[in-house]
């Protein structure tokens, strides 16, 4: 069986796609946003996680306090943003 190899892609390029766009997301149109510009099946690290989906990156970001807003309403917190890379 062969397995497709995905690309890992940085959680900071996530965060730097969702604020230079200046909108506002729900869990939906933010995990269409990263299938449409990453793929789908990418996997997603952080400085302390990886091989993340992108349902599980937004997990992650949420529970790190990285959003601003209501859950259905919300923006990147740019000031949540480490300095790793």
């Amino acid at each position: 069986m062969n397995e497709t190899q995905t690309e890992e892609v940085h959680a900071h390029e996530v965060m730097e796609m969702m604020v230079s766009s200046g909108k506002r997301w729900s869990r939906g149109s933010l995990l269409a946003a990263i299938d449409g510009k990453f793929g789908e099946g990418t996997k997603f690290y952080a400085c302390s996680a990886d091989g993340m989906s992108a349902t599980e990156l937004i997990e992650f970001l949420d529970g790190k306090g990285k959003f601003s807003g209501p859950e259905d309403d919300f923006v990147f917190d740019h000031g949540r943003m480490c300095s790793g890379h």
